[in-house]
């Protein structure tokens, strides 16, 4: 596609896809549930673990009404639009609003680089504060902390013993626990899982312990 045919198709209601699939929600409070993903295109970060950096470029223009006939014909009730970085293209705010108008129990997984603010509050916000051991640290928009409500969700994926160190300290100096439930996970192949659910229980830490279901079941495999 030239220039002028992207500027035309990004102005339309249209989104840039990299993806639709049915699979097992793998993570947070909706996890085990049969869920529609709708990965959206691109993303302004670069954690380290990423396992998803197929979705960082190419996709395709899609109409709102065409990821809706979509979603729809899969036939399940929970919705999960994901990325990359799905906030980083401004329509996903229309998106996460029609579905919610259709019904669909809707979750966002967002970094946290980006405002929240103009989410529809009937999303579960699942917000991923990045780490040190991430790379993107300095990208946390600390700001939407303050837009959580008790329907959302904080994530943490823990590199390594100074990684939950700092986010021990960041649930205790900002007292998470008391805006949305708090998840901690290990970065897959980088800490032991049993060493981080040890830290948590020595340390009576008030947060959820969570392995990433899909990787359990299929690894990386596209669209699982």
């Amino acid at each position: 596609m030239n220039d002028v045919a992207e500027a035309a198709a990004a102005s339309a209601d249209r989104l840039k896809l990299t993806e639709i699939f049915l699979s097992l929600q793998g993570e947070a409070r909706d996890a085990g549930w049969p869920t529609v993903f709708v990965r959206l295109t691109g993303c302004p970060l670069r954690c380290q673990y990423c396992d998803t950096a197929y979705a960082f470029h190419g996709g395709e223009w899609r109409d709102i009404d065409a990821i809706l006939a979509e979603v729809d014909s899969h036939g399940v009730r929970h919705v999960c639009v994901t990325g990359g970085e799905p906030l980083a293209q401004k329509r996903c705010i229309g998106l996460l609003s029609r579905l919610c108008d259709a019904g669909y129990e809707v979750s966002l997984e967002t970094s946290g680089a980006i405002d929240i603010s103009d989410v529809d509050t009937r999303v579960s916000r699942v917000v991923d504060i990045k780490t040190p051991g991430s790379g993107e640290v300095a990208r946390n928009l600390w700001d939407n902390l303050d837009r959580l409500t008790p329907h959302d969700q904080l994530k943490f994926v823990i590199c390594d013993r100074a990684d939950y160190e700092w986010a021990r300290d960041v649930v205790h100096d900002r007292r998470l626990p008391e805006r949305c439930v708090v998840w901690f996970s290990p970065s897959f192949s980088q800490v032991s899982a049993r060493d981080l659910a040890d830290w948590i229980v020595a340390d009576r830490l008030p947060v959820r312990y969570q392995l990433q279901l899909h990787k359990i079941l299929w690894n990386d495999e596209p669209g699982r």
